[in-house]
């Protein structure tokens, strides 16, 4: 079973999928860590798209099943399209995300995303990009681009629109797997 699990940033789609692969035992792959070059500051480089699908295409090409996780393929390449057997699509309310986003960098990055002067620069842009995500000002990753990416993909599709805990979320998923 080859899944693929995408929302907006804090929607928990690296948190789901990390509990989903140990649930089903099977590897889970961050496509962050493909997206972004690992820089001494993280998220800051944008890594070669042909060479991201290539390092990923050869992460998972022998591999029967797998769950793929984290940030959003939209723009990656039409390949993923008819790549997996099941697409699970998280949203949740922007406040609760937010509200997620700014702990986790604060829990990630401590005082210096205030303190550090380009530090807190990049966390307000992050945090700005982020809130654009409903109302389609963000670049790249929004609602719409999600919505409408979601009607091309070859496989079924599990949309999880609310808030649930994390063990109800795998429920639903198993329960669409069979």
């Amino acid at each position: 079973m080859k899944i693929y699990i995408f929302g907006a940033a804090g929607s928990g789609t690296t948190t789901q999928g990390l509990h989903l692969a140990m649930n089903l035992n099977i590897p889970y792959f961050d496509s962050d860590n493909y997206f972004w070059e690992d820089t001494p500051v993280p998220f800051t480089i944008r890594r070669d798209p042909q060479h991201r699908n290539t390092m990923v295409k050869s992460d998972t090409n022998k591999l029967d099943s797998y769950v793929i996780g984290g940030g959003s393929l939209p723009n990656w390449n039409n390949f993923w399209l008819s790549a997996f057997d099941l697409v699970v699509f998280l949203y949740i309310p922007a406040e609760i995300r937010i509200k997620r986003l700014k702990e986790r960098e604060l829990e990630r990055y401590g005082n210096e995303i205030f303190s550090n002067q380009a530090r807190n620069l990049q966390y307000n842009e992050f945090i700005a990009w982020c809130t654009g995500y409903d109302n389609d000002t963000a670049s790249g990753r929004t609602l719409s681009v999600h919505r409408h990416w979601i009607q091309k993909f070859n496989c079924p599709v599990l949309q999880i629109l609310e808030d649930l805990p994390i063990q109800t979320k795998t429920d639903l998923i198993l329960q669409q797997i069979g």
